[in-house]
């Protein structure tokens, strides 16, 4: 709700105006119930409780890693469809991996997330609602609530938009959710990724927006033969083309081009590939980020070596490529896209 409906519904229960703005601001902290909102009054909570929900999602499940970097949460959605979250504590702040669709319909042969098929897409407030969620968290473990303005507070800094589904075949909801967690939450847009498996016609509309959020590709193989074999995404969107449309999006915000490369051995790790990948983005503003594949039990590949991916990587930058290795989280958690959603639903099924 607007802080205007709020300040209607309240007053519709018998309540001051004022309340409203008590009532927002837990709202965007993240309160999983209005029972945690200690400075109203009990009667208050217990109306509310009886005639609203906080959040329009449900945590059936978290787990965080051994380290304890990772939180990977399990959410259930209005209709009982289940979505996945990640939380991860970096070096540059708490970034969320945000999902996009309940379920995914690209196909890519080494991803969980589209094992199940896509069930449909989500909301604005389904995808803000994944972030309130980690702030919460964020907050309880500090012990301490503090303004969003607080230069110190502890609150999600950064969203990657690469969680189950596509979200370029979500574009609205994608773009509303952003400009929410702009304006509300105060995350700038240069903290802001979206990763697509190459929806041209959704570059084109992020182009067209002209919000400078990062952008990145889901490439994983250099050339259409390879690319069409593990992503059928391919066989619509070509390789030269993606890339056209994500150059034309760089130029347009001058934000750096992001490449993902998921590593699959005896797949697309040769030294070979190294070396085609290197002739798309010589001279580009661009950075790749190599991950080794992480592990998804129905698949049938397997992680290269370290030896590989540092040779791969020597390649790239031999060729003068800016490249990193993606450091591995959560995988004792089954942190990947879907896994975790996956496993719940064979479980229950």
């Amino acid at each position: 709700m607007t802080l205007c409906e709020l300040e209607q519904f309240v007053i519709a229960l018998g309540q001051p105006r004022f309340r409203a703005k008590q009532i927002q601001e837990w709202l965007w902290r993240g309160a999983p119930d209005f029972s945690d909102m200690k400075n109203l009054p009990e009667n208050l909570r217990l109306d509310l409780n009886a005639a609203a929900r906080t959040l329009p999602v449900e945590i059936l499940n978290e787990i965080e890693s051994a380290d304890g970097q990772t939180i990977k949460f399990l959410l259930k959605l209005d209709d009982s469809d289940t979505i996945e979250t990640v939380l991860m504590r970096t070096s540059y702040g708490n970034s969320v991996c945000v999902s996009s669709q309940a379920g995914c319909a690209m196909g890519c042969k080494f991803c969980a997330s589209t094992l199940l098929g896509l069930r449909r897409n989500l909301t604005a407030n389904e995808m803000l609602a994944q972030i309130l969620v980690a702030q919460w968290k964020l907050r309880q473990q500090n012990h301490t609530i503090k303004p969003n303005g607080d230069p110190n507070n502890n609150d999600v800094s950064h969203i990657v938009v690469m969680g189950t589904g596509e979200p370029l075949q979500n574009t609205e909801n994608l773009k509303c959710f952003l400009e929410y967690a702009n304006s509300r939450l105060c995350i700038s847009w240069r903290r802001m990724t979206v990763s697509t498996c190459g929806i041209i016609p959704g570059i084109k509309e992020l182009t067209e927006w002209g919000k400078p959020v990062n952008l990145a590709i889901s490439l994983h193989a250099p050339n259409d033969e390879l690319r069409s074999h593990l992503m059928p995404v391919n066989n619509k969107y070509k390789v030269a083309e993606i890339l056209a449309a994500a150059f034309e999006y760089t130029e347009k915000t001058g934000r750096q081009l992001m490449i993902e490369y998921i590593m699959l051995a005896g797949v697309n790790d040769s030294p070979e590939l190294a070396k085609e990948l290197s002739d798309l983005f010589r001279g580009k503003n661009t950075m790749i980020n190599l991950i080794p594949w992480n592990t998804v039990a129905e698949r049938k590949f397997t992680a290269p070596s370290s030896n590989a991916v540092h040779r791969f990587q020597d390649v790239l930058i031999k060729e003068g490529i800016h490249v990193r290795i993606r450091r591995e989280r959560g995988a004792d958690i089954g942190s990947a896209c879907g896994q975790l959603r996956l496993r719940s639903e064979k479980y229950t099924a």
